[in-house]
Parts: structure tokens; sequence; C-alpha cells
């Protein structure tokens, strides 16, 4: 399979009623909900993940807006892992510094944010924005230095679309695995008062990486500037790695 096309129609054949519907609801579509009108075909991650081993090797990127714009969610995070796949192809230590590598880091990120809105629910953008976004942070880049990277983050932060914020936030999933704290509490700081409960579990999910990854004592120091603010869910991810003890004591916190 070498286009689009041919992707859309071999997953619409493997189309699953009854999954269908178990993926509607758990990913609220229904009115009002925040994955309202979403359309599923009822294919489970695995048969995704399949697609694109099979195709991402030769994909052509050009074909990939195609899929990124599709109806069918399970089409779009083909679209996405495509791009996952060509980035971390060219985001090797070898390739760190290379002109061309580097060239085509910036245009799968360039991608990747011209159709942002497409990863228009939360499995979308957790599959995805640490594995290129988050990356892309701390890789040399011909687009702008942290200035303009920042920047970047701050745009998606502040815009309106609550997809777009919940990438500012889980792309730190990547960064502080790669043992930089800054930007998973730069962006907790920025979302502690955020009013959806996606973006409660975010800030506190990527506190506790963050702590687990780089420093309990960096996460106990933001515990004890925030935790009386944070909301109980935030709090109550942020702390899952501490001992019963330790999780007693940053809860009962007024």
């Amino acid at each position: 399979m070498t286009t689009a096309k041919e992707i859309i129609a071999m997953m619409e054949s493997q189309q699953d009623e009854e999954q269908r519907l178990q993926l509607m609801r758990f990913f609220k579509t229904g009115p009002g909900e925040y994955g309202e009108g979403d359309e599923f075909l009822g294919l489970k991650v695995p048969q995704t993940r399949d697609v694109v081993k099979s195709v991402a090797k030769g994909f052509p990127l050009n074909e990939v807006p195609e899929l990124l714009t599709n109806r069918w969610h399970e089409v779009r995070l083909c679209g996405l892992l495509i791009l996952v796949a060509h980035f971390e192809k060219l985001a090797t230590k070898r390739l760190e510094h290379d002109a061309d590598a580097i060239s085509g880091r910036d245009a799968i990120l360039t991608m990747y944010l011209q159709y942002a809105e497409q990863a228009n629910n939360w499995d979308l953008v957790d599959l995805s924005v640490h594995k290129i976004l988050g990356h892309w942070l701390l890789l040399p880049s011909s687009l702008g230095d942290k200035a303009y990277k920042l920047n970047t983050l701050d745009s998606l932060a502040q815009s309106n679309n609550l997809w777009k914020q919940r990438m500012s936030m889980v792309c730190t999933w990547k960064t502080s695995q790669m043992g930089d704290p800054s930007w998973c509490l730069r962006y907790a700081e920025i979302h502690l008062h955020h009013t959806h409960d996606l973006m409660h579990k975010a800030v506190g999910w990527m506190l506790r990486e963050m702590g687990k990854r780089v420093s309990m004592d960096l996460l106990r120091d933001f515990l004890r500037q925030h935790a009386h603010e944070m909301p109980r869910t935030t709090l109550r991810y942020a702390i899952e790695q501490m001992t019963d003890e330790e999780r007693k004591y940053w809860m009962n916190i007024p």
C-alpha cells in the first residue's frame, strides 16, 4: 500500500460494529461530551499499529494529510503514527545533527502542528505528541532556538482548543524522559487551574512522570508551592508513585 486511499479502503474493510459502539461510548462521542461527533470504524490500536508497520517505511509524507483529515478516528491515528515512525527514524543519535535529518524532522513537526486539531481526542494526542513535538524540543532545529520552541508550545497552551492544550502538557513526557524537567514544570503551572478533568489528569500524570524520571525532590518542591490550589485529581495523579504515608500528607493539605 503506497497511497492513503489504499490504507483507508483496507481499514474500512476491517470495520467491526460491536467494537465501534464500544469505542464511541469509551471516547465520549455523545452530544455535549468531549469527543462529540467522532466516528469510529471499530479497530483496536494493535490493528492500526499493524497497518503502520506494513506501510510506514516507504509511505510518502505528502499522502499523510489525507489520513489526518479522514472522518474515521482510526485512520487519523494511523496518519499520526506514520508521522511518529518517520520522525523517530530521523531522530536517532547518529542523525541528531545531520542537516537532512534536521530538515526532515522540522517538516514532520510542521505537518503535525498544521493538522493538530485533527488529533481531536486524548488517545490521538497521547500516542503521538511526546514522540514528535516533545522529542523535537530537545533536538537541533532549523526553525528556531529555544525561544521559538517555547513560543510554539505557548501558542498551543494558550489556544482555545482542548486538544492543543493537552499537547502542550503531554509533550513534556518525552522531555522528562530525556532528563529536562523545565518543560513539564512550566506547563504544569500554566495549566494548573484548567477547568477540564482531562487536563487535570494530564497535568498530574506529567508531574508524576517528571518526578519518576528526573527528581522526586523537584516534584515535592512543586507540590509545596501548589498543592493547596491544585485540583484533587491533579494531585492524586502527581503523587501516585509515593508511599501511602506521603500521599496522605499531600492529600491532607488544606
